[in-house]
């Protein structure tokens, strides 16, 4: 890789610093139901879902580790109906990885895979409150020079239980490096 794009991650077990970046295996489960948990903002799922998904979805998905420990995620699917479009599910950083720009580092590494495989968008929800992930999609679009439309998917009434309404984000489309 060259140009603006040469300091990210690929995904593919690339190190940034002492923070490898790669693809998760079953095991990283549980460790990914602890970090949604700890964040404190996310909607936890069931710690099932987490193992399945880590099964599923480990083609859409990265975890970051520092030596044994998983200390962060992206996980993600390619939307069925459009699968040019990838829609990142939840992004979690252990707070002790907080503030190294780690979330970007985990998205750029899964969309460097994302894009060589024919994903031209990404798609993400985030309630209107969510400061912190407004912000960091907002970066991931500038640096990828992709256009970012902000629209409103799911009003706080189409939910069965007490819940903020959700915006869709939508970024691209998303082109090679």
């Amino acid at each position: 890789m060259s140009g603006k794009h040469s300091n990210r991650a690929n995904g593919d077990n690339q190190s940034a610093g002492d923070v490898v970046i790669e693809k998760p295996s079953r095991a990283d489960g549980a460790a990914l139901w602890r970090i949604a948990r700890d964040s404190q903002k996310l909607d936890l799922n069931s710690s099932y879902t987490y193992l399945l998904w880590c099964r599923d979805f480990a083609e859409t998905s990265v975890v970051a580790r520092v030596g044994e420990n998983t200390v962060g995620f992206v996980i993600g699917y390619r939307r069925p109906d459009a699968p040019d479009t990838a829609l990142v599910w939840q992004v979690a950083v252990d707070d002790a990885q907080r503030g190294r720009g780690l979330a970007g580092k985990l998205l750029d590494g899964l969309f460097e895979r994302l894009v060589a495989d024919g994903v031209r968008y990404l798609d993400t929800t985030i309630t209107p409150d969510n400061d912190a992930s407004i912000r960091l999609f907002e970066s991931f679009a500038k640096r990828w020079d992709a256009p970012l439309e902000r629209t409103a998917l799911f009003a706080a009434n189409d939910f069965p239980d007490e819940h903020e309404p959700e915006d869709l984000f939508r970024i691209g489309p998303l082109g090679k490096a």
